[in-house]
């Protein structure tokens, strides 16, 4: 019987527990919310720190592949005039040679 008398008590005591274990949980469940929250803007910003620097890095390394090709592009367009120009050399040295073999002609 005296079990019956204090399980009222007992009972107010287990709700009080689970109204305390509530608001504990809520307030945790909060704070990791935060945590969450602040955690994804430091990682979104690193992650935008991590963009811009590939960036900054890629163009780098276009800016170093432009240069290296239009230096080597200079370099066959100076051996393509060089060659061009012995080429109108020989032209012209045997274009001097057929007007040496030819008969001149007289003047009227």
């Amino acid at each position: 019987m005296e079990l019956l008398e204090t399980l009222p008590a007992r009972m107010s005591a287990v709700e009080w527990q689970i109204v305390q274990l509530r608001s504990e949980m809520r307030e945790q469940f909060s704070a990791v919310r935060s945590d969450l929250e602040g955690f994804r803007v430091e990682s979104q910003s690193g992650i935008h720190s991590v963009r811009n620097d590939l960036r900054a890095e890629i163009k780098a390394a276009c800016d170093e592949v432009r240069s290296d090709l239009r230096a080597e592009i200079r370099a066959g367009d100076e051996e393509t005039r060089r060659y061009m120009r012995v080429l109108h050399e020989e032209v012209l040295a045997r274009l001097a040679l057929i007007e040496d073999g030819r008969p001149r002609r007289r003047r009227r």
